[in-house]
């Protein structure tokens, strides 16, 4: 049988096997390539609309590959593309990712420049990862993954029309050219291509999938219930001579870690007596005030905590100067100095003299000479870093200085420059990794060819990695504090109370964290804004509802030109109005969201079933009657002389169950068990007949006897 081939719409929109350019509605994406297709040139079109949603082309397929298709003369010992790809489709040892994966490599002519050795040697470290990833997949399905590299998205970006990318291939997507989705081909708005946003929602989710089964499932972190044992109070405070509102002259509360404001390194543990489990990453606060009362951040308004002879503690990422640039895991960080802030001008940002290697920049210097490790703080005023929090301040671990250098800044004065390269055993806020950092090499510099007072760490760090714990641990004895220590709590006051958490299942944490940030319920119909908020599309709707895109403006007696009205995102600054004309649901969120509510109503229907067969009690024991049932069988089998008994009424959480069971049992009594002389002519002397065992009569009267226990198993008092 000759061969038929087929093939996909160009980037023009035009089919490669007819040379016309379709209409959307002839044009068929393939769900795993998103390669468009013309309806009309496939051998196998879809049967139905239904299916078109989960169709794949024959690329990824391979449904057309069978060997009645193969062409003469290409057989598989001639090495050609049809005869490698039926050899990835019989090769057992791959998962359907990791064969989709390799036939897009081979169609991208990505194989063959690895050659043989190359796959083989990569195959190990494949099968690690999906391993790893089993979970994941089970829970996520194939829903979320990236479009480009087919994996789950590290650091997900998602675009207004409701599909998920890698930072990294978004970027590079937009590199190119490209203003549309890769997916949909949608218009992607022209402030999310120049910075777009990392989906804080899903980087949880996916590190709580990858994670369920590495730890032990556990309640989400709650609020502890204090009890306060300090004269202030747990938030900043405004005195009654304050002249201004607001923090401008607001008080700090109460300090509830117990290091000093030199200390170095993470917040253990052992440091936080409230809760006990010290400051976590991801942490976040209000402002400047609620992050020094956790001792992560103390002083109120200088970016930089530290003593030009003793070394930096902490510095806060807030753009306050052009020169900073943030990747992420490493950033270039700018020192303070060089404006003058005299008089009036406590806001100036435009730079007037040189900065130099003195008191706090000469403080990070030192932690750069010994490595130290240094805490970040981003700031949500940082507007121009994808890794800055929408609102407030965020705790993102420790990192080190590996450089410090001296370089003319934008404003044509030397700034000081200091390289910081992340170091902690906890993954960042914006990773879905289960692990913390591992070392990495430095990245190249272009700036430092014309820098000037260079300096590089030349002795062993004192924070450094540890191959046999596999950790980030102090090397060398951290640097005594110049400080006394804060305890934190005066002597003979009570300790905090615990608070009790239930345990949740991962499908229930992930439901938790899919919640709508307006009604806090799981979403139905997500939709996520390109400030990379996520929201029940009803909820977005009705926040809206009354409100006019645009505002008609006159006066004088003229018409002037009519002007947009300005709606904001519900949980940040960002303007959505364009968003909000025609905003579109998350299909593969939704997916997501709806098989874990799916799984979870089936284990709670299953679960129920279990507990309603343990509620039916057992005709052969007879502990499980109630006290009336008791004294009805006593009656019948002779035993009135017995004294009325009371017992505790019986706690059922299945009551259909256990009543319909009750009422066969007295149908069965009512119409079948003899009247008392029968019985008692029956049974020999002696012989008292309970349910149905036989026992002697003073064994009845003993409390061992089931007429005198309870239901629950208790004696009868």
């Amino acid at each position: 049988m000759a061969h038929v081939s087929q093939l996909p719409c160009n980037g023009d929109g035009m089919c490669m096997q007819c040379r016309e350019t379709p209409r959307d509605e002839e044009k068929l994406h393939c769900k795993t390539c998103a390669t468009p297709w013309h309806v009309t040139c496939l051998v196998s079109p879809p049967d139905s609309l239904a299916s078109t949603l989960q169709w794949d082309c024959p690329d990824c397929t391979g449904n057309d590959l069978s060997s009645s298709a193969i062409p003469a003369g290409n057989d598989a010992s001639n090495g050609g593309i049809v005869a490698e790809i039926l050899a990835i489709e019989a090769d057992a040892s791959l998962t359907a990712s990791e064969k989709a994966r390799r036939r897009q490599e081979l169609m991208t002519g990505k194989a063959g420049s690895d050659g043989g050795d190359a796959t083989e040697s990569k195959k190990g470290k494949e099968k690690v990862v999906d391993e790893s990833e089993n979970d994941v997949l089970e829970i996520f399905g194939e829903s979320l993954n990236c479009s480009f590299c087919m994996q789950l998205p590290e650091r997900p970006v998602t675009t207004p029309c409701g599909h998920n990318f890698c930072l990294k291939c978004f970027e590079k997507w937009i590199g190119m050219g490209k203003i549309t989705c890769a997916k949909c081909r949608s218009s992607i708005p022209a402030k999310m291509a120049k910075q777009p946003r990392i989906n804080s929602t899903l980087v949880v989710t996916i590190r709580i999938a990858k994670t369920s089964k590495s730890i032990v499932t556990r309640g989400p972190s709650k609020d502890c219930h204090f009890v306060h044992n300090q004269d202030r109070p747990d938030k900043a405070f405004t005195t009654e001579r304050a002249k201004k509102s607001g923090k401008a002259n607001a008080a700090s509360g109460k300090i509830f870690i117990t290091v000093p404001s030199d200390h170095f390194g993470p917040i253990l543990a052992e440091n936080d007596p409230e809760r006990n489990q010290g400051v976590l990453v991801g942490e976040t606060w209000e402002g400047r005030l609620e992050c020094r009362q956790w001792a992560v951040h103390f002083p109120p308004v200088a970016g930089i905590a530290g003593q030009s002879k003793h070394g930096a503690q902490s510095v806060v990422l807030s753009g306050g100067y052009e020169d900073d640039e943030d990747h992420g895991e490493w950033f270039l960080y700018t020192g303070s100095g060089g404006r003058d802030l005299t008089g009036n001008k406590r806001t100036n940002k435009n730079q007037s003299f040189d900065q130099k290697f003195e008191k706090l920049n000469e403080a990070l210097r030192v932690s750069c000479k010994k490595g130290y490790p240094v805490r970040v703080v981003r700031s949500h005023k940082e507007k121009r870093s994808s890794y800055a929090p929408e609102k407030g301040l965020r705790y993102d671990g420790i990192y080190r200085i590996e450089e410090c250098w001296r370089k003319v800044g934008i404003q044509g004065f030397k700034v000081c420059r200091y390289l910081f390269v992340r170091c902690d055993n906890d993954p960042a806020p914006w990773t879905s990794d289960e692990h913390g950092d591992r070392p990495r090499p430095l990245p190249v510099i272009p700036e430092l060819e014309n820098a000037v007072d260079v300096t590089k760490r030349k002795e062993v760090p004192s924070w450094d990695f540890n191959e046999a714990d596999g950790s980030w641990k102090w090397i060398k004895p951290p640097p005594p504090s110049n400080l006394l220590v804060h305890n934190g709590r005066s002597d003979g006051k009570k300790r905090s109370r615990g608070v009790m958490t239930q345990s949740m299942t991962v499908r229930d944490k992930l439901l938790k964290e899919f919640s709508c940030l307006i009604c806090k319920q799981a979403m139905t119909n997500p939709v996520t804004t390109p400030c990379a908020h996520n929201f029940c599309k009803s909820c977005l709707e009705e926040a809206f509802s009354g409100k006019s895109f645009v505002r008609e403006r006159g006066g004088g007696g003229r018409r002037l030109r009519s002007q947009k009205n300005i709606m904001k995102c519900p949980s940040c600054t960002n303007d959505i109005s364009d968003f909000l004309n025609d905003p579109k649901v998350n299909r593969e969120l939704m997916e997501v969201i709806e098989s874990l509510k799916q799984k979870t109503e089936e284990n709670e229907e299953s679960s129920e079933e279990t507990d309603g067969l343990d509620e039916i009690p057992d005709s052969g024991h007879g502990t499980s009657k109630s006290s009336s049932e008791h004294s009805e069988e006593a009656g019948l089998n002779g035993c009135s002389q017995n004294p009325p008994m009371e017992c505790k009424p019986e706690m059922t959480h299945k009551r259909i169950k256990v009543d319909d069971e009750v009422d066969r049992e007295e149908d069965l009594f009512a119409t079948e068990a003899p009247n008392a002389s029968d019985l008692d002519s029956e049974a020999p002397a002696g012989i008292v007949k309970v349910g149905n065992k036989e026992m002697q009569a003073d064994e009845a009267d003993s409390p061992s006897s089931p007429l005198l226990v309870s239901s629950d198993g208790q004696d009868s008092a």
